[in-house]
């Protein structure tokens, strides 16, 4: 076993993180950010680290557990999503949206405001997001973001018409999102892998997930969500990601280029 393996299954035996789930090169590259936090030149110098150090391991999957996120990222998808909260709203009056692995809590609330923005009733959206990392969630919860050299929050809100409605300024740069906003979104833990599918959602939001995951877990991954979408309901992927053979023959393509489908009636779906 190499110095890397010995690193990996220490941290699967010692924390909550599944790194058998996930690519070796996502893996390195954020291990290899820590190492370089600490100083470390090898692996195994790091291993000792991470045995010695409770605080690096919390640090450590903090890092492997957390992918980058803002408010509004990519314009052109958060379009498309208000026409399909509102044209949704339209048909059935309510809707209910999966944000899945919503890292801190970024996506599932960019949701939310959209849907205010758009004028639907706070009545009329609900709105899950789960996450695999308890901590991510529990920084979800309390909605607080600072702005950073790289992240300025106001410029990602600027998407919205009237952004400060939904957030409230604390302190220099900092911002929480406004309770208002903050009900209309529950979260949870839940394992895209290992967990069972939900069910009945209008629109399923899974980003940027399965370019971080082991291929061989794509599938399962792909599966869950598209099982949990009603026939009609619209599933979003990331901007590199693609439905595999046996998961695109469950969808029609509303726009490719953005990654968005449509689920099929089971009827004119094609199952493996």
């Amino acid at each position: 076993m190499t110095e890397f393996e010995d690193l990996l299954e220490f941290v699967e035996r010692e924390t909550t993180f599944a790194t058998s789930y996930y690519d070796d090169a996502y893996l390195d590259r954020r291990v290899s950010a820590r190492m370089r936090r600490r100083d470390a030149d090898t692996y195994a110098e790091y291993l000792d680290v991470l045995r010695e150090d409770p605080d690096e391991r919390a640090e450590l999957l903090d890092t492997l557990s957390v992918n980058v996120t803002q408010f509004f990222r990519d314009n052109k998808v958060w379009a498309a999503l208000e026409d399909i909260l509102v044209e949704t709203a339209e048909q059935q009056s309510s809707v209910s949206v999966w944000s899945a692995a919503c890292a801190d809590g970024r996506e599932p609330y960019s949701i939310a405001m959209l849907a205010l923005d758009a004028g639907l009733s706070p009545r009329n959206i609900d709105i899950l997001a789960t996450d695999i990392d308890e901590d991510a969630l529990d920084r979800a919860r309390q909605g607080f973001y600072q702005s950073t050299r790289t992240a300025d929050i106001r410029e990602q809100l600027g998407f919205l018409d009237d952004p400060m409605a939904y957030v409230e300024e604390r302190g220099d740069d900092g911002f929480v999102v406004a309770d208002h906003v903050k009900e209309l979104v529950t979260f949870e833990r839940h394992d895209l892998i290992t967990d069972d599918p939900k069910s009945g959602f209008d629109l399923v939001c899974c980003r940027n997930v399965c370019i971080y995951i082991d291929k061989q877990y794509k599938r399962p991954i792909l599966d869950t969500v598209s099982a949990s979408l009603r026939p009609g309901g619209h599933l979003v992927l990331g901007q590199t990601e693609t439905l595999p053979s046996g998961v695109k023959e469950r969808f029609e393509a509303v726009d490719p280029r953005i990654r968005i489908y449509r689920r099929l009636p089971e009827d004119d779906s094609a199952e493996e």
